[in-house]
């Protein structure tokens, strides 16, 4: 069945192709059709054939036949100028003082080449730029000249059956293959019919009869010809320009996607001048894009560019850039620095060592990204990475560590010896180490989002402070570690009440970890701001100010400076709030409390027991 589905297929190809191959031949006339503008005589699809109504010569300024065409009607013009007088010289010659009839016919010749060669070059008449009028006012009107002045003397010493070769020339050109076969047929006719009709007045008929059927073919062979050629060339036009067509829609969408793209492009030629830059390359080179020159502009423009300049005219020399990508530093015109992520290309060149023709210039195509931005996808994958690794491994040890739990709780219910019960408690304190562990990263990984709603903050930080202090052991009052400011207002926010409870918890660890022995070292702020959409909550403590080169990476996971930190609070706690719209960072302040944590949380509307509205 398969295989008789496939014979159906290829049946059903050759009988297209043979479709398509039976289609009508086009001529010069039908090729104008497309050339320009759509109109109603333009040729329309029907299923896979495309058929072609009565063509229009349309005056297309540029056009191939356009220009042919207007060079046959000037060529007629001055022809008819020059066969009368030939005609008129050879009458003289012979004392011939009447009017003859080819001078007659030689004269309104060229009266209708002139009139309708200013009738081309005016564009006047648009009603009579048709095909069937250009042939008959071309075309037909040389046939019937030309005809007519053999035929009344075919043995005259000008040869104007020579002159008939030019209209079955442009017949072949102008006009489909059947109409210039079909002139070619007349033309040969007549002359045979010329040549017969004289043939007895002549001593040698048989000649001129040979000459005249000669004469014919000859015509056959020259339509022929002509219709070919020009056909081969139409095709040839109409492939081009459907080739510029769709090298045009190509650059555009190339240009639209290079003017999109995130990283940066330049186009640098070898004397370093950029000759196309994208918006983002443009934001890179300096700290305003407005400042930016547009195209082309000299790389060493700048003095801050001169290190990028330098690398692209080595690459240049070289004849092509370093395997990986290169890291630069430039200076901007505000005298900030930015550090760059650099890659790029050379256009290969179209000559080869066989072609004379001179190669094409090579160009370098930059592509610049801001290292800071590279880094942070890097880090961000490696960490996407890490926390599915991180959450397999922890689901893996949740059940093994149940079980150990387990069985150190039945060990404890036995009498033991002292040495033995301190195994047992060292073992208790590592097995909760490891819970929290497994709780921090299956809590760090990506999973089911806790609905947000809105809770009192000042009554949810208050009853979280006092847990925290009592879990701890620290007394609360004016003498305590712990100092909580809130606000005197129930401030409505927008958050969960266990994932704001991680939260504060882990900051307020982390604040009693580090902070000094003195009262209020660590402080819980929360306050409304001047923005309505937002709220304040703050963590600070009285310790050594966080090192320069440890803020970066503080929200960070698996980055901790104890030995037996985990380095996955902070970064739980950021997650934790990107996931309700919060944002936390850090803070360094020249005061005690130099060392602040910042939860901005937004702010909802909230009805209260007694049915007020709290914002």
């Amino acid at each position: 069945m398969w295989g008789s589905r496939q014979r159906k297929a290829r049946r059903a190809e050759k009988r297209r192709e043979g479709e398509n191959a039976g289609l009508p031949e086009e001529s010069w006339f039908s090729a104008l059709e497309g050339a320009g503008d759509p109109g109603p005589d333009a040729p329309r699809a029907t299923g896979t054939r495309w058929t072609l109504p009565n063509p229009v010569l349309r005056p297309l300024a540029g056009h191939a036949l356009r220009r042919i065409f207007s060079t046959y009607v000037a060529a007629r013009a001055w022809l008819g100028v020059a066969l009368t007088l030939a005609v008129a010289f050879g009458n003289a010659t012979a004392g011939v003082r009447a009017l003859s009839a080819p001078l007659a016919l030689c004269g309104a010749y060229v009266l209708q080449a002139m009139i309708w060669w200013l009738t081309d070059q005016l564009r006047v008449f648009r009603a009579l730029q048709s095909a069937r009028w250009q042939w008959w006012m071309t075309i037909g009107v040389d046939l019937l000249v030309f005809g007519s002045i053999h035929w009344i003397d075919p043995t005259a010493n000008l040869n104007f059956a020579a002159l008939l070769v030019l209209p079955v020339l442009m017949a072949g050109i102008l006009t489909p293959r059947l109409p210039a076969l079909a002139t070619a047929a007349g033309v040969a006719l007549m002359l045979l019919a010329a040549a017969a009709r004289v043939a007895g007045a002549v001593t040698d008929s048989a000649a001129l009869m040979s000459q005249a059927g000669l004469s014919g073919i000859g015509l056959f062979v020259v339509a022929l010809l002509a219709g070919e050629l020009s056909m081969r060339l139409a095709h040839e036009e109409r492939t081009a320009r459907d080739s510029r067509e769709r090298a045009r829609q190509q650059a555009q969408l190339s240009r639209l996607v290079i003017e999109d793209m995130s990283d940066g492009v330049l186009v640098i030629d070898r004397q370093l001048r950029v000759r196309a830059a994208n918006p983002s390359a443009r934001r890179l080179l300096v700290a305003q894009a407005a400042r930016c020159p547009s195209p082309p502009f000299a790389l060493r423009l700048h003095p801050g560019w001169l290190v990028l300049a330098d690398e692209v005219e080595k690459a240049f020399a070289r004849g092509n850039w370093p395997a990986g990508p290169i890291d630069l530093n430039i200076q901007l015109e505000d005298g900030a620095r930015r550090a760059l992520h650099v890659r790029a290309r050379f256009t290969r060149s179209r000559s080869d060592g066989h072609d004379t023709a001179p190669a094409d210039e090579p160009l370098c195509v930059l592509f610049i990204e801001e290292l800071r931005a590279v880094q942070a996808r890097l880090r961000q994958e490696r960490l996407a990475a890490m926390g599915r690794i991180s959450a397999g491994v922890a689901h893996e040890i949740r059940n093994p560590l149940a079980a150990i739990s387990q069985a150190n709780a039945l060990l404890e219910e036995d009498e033991l010896r002292p040495d033995q019960r301190r195994l047992v408690r060292i073992m208790t304190d590592n097995i909760d180490r490891l819970r929290r562990i497994v709780e921090d990263v299956m809590e760090a990984a990506p999973g089911s989002l806790a609905p947000s709603r809105t809770l009192d903050a000042s009554a949810e930080i208050a009853g979280i402070c006092s847990e925290w202090a009592r879990t701890v052991g620290l007394a609360l009052g004016s003498a305590s570690r712990l100092q909580v400011l809130l606000p005197s207002v129930q401030v409505g926010v927008v958050f969960d009440s266990d994932h704001l409870r991680r939260v504060l918890v882990n900051l307020l660890d982390n604040a009693v970890r580090h902070a000094s022995q003195a009262p209020s070292c660590v402080r819980v702020l929360l306050e409304p701001l001047d923005d309505p959409a937002w709220a304040l909550l703050s963590v600070a403590s009285d310790g050594d100010p966080i090192a320069a080169d440890v803020e970066p990476y503080l929200f960070e996971p698996f980055h901790s400076t104890r030995s037996r930190g985990t380095g996955l609070g902070l970064y739980i706690c950021r997650e934790l709030c990107e996931r309700h719209g919060a944002r936390i960072d850090f803070r360094r302040r020249d005061e005690r409390h130099c060392n602040v944590f910042e939860v901005m949380m937004p702010r909802e509307s909230m009805t209260l027991a007694d049915g007020r509205l709290v914002i």
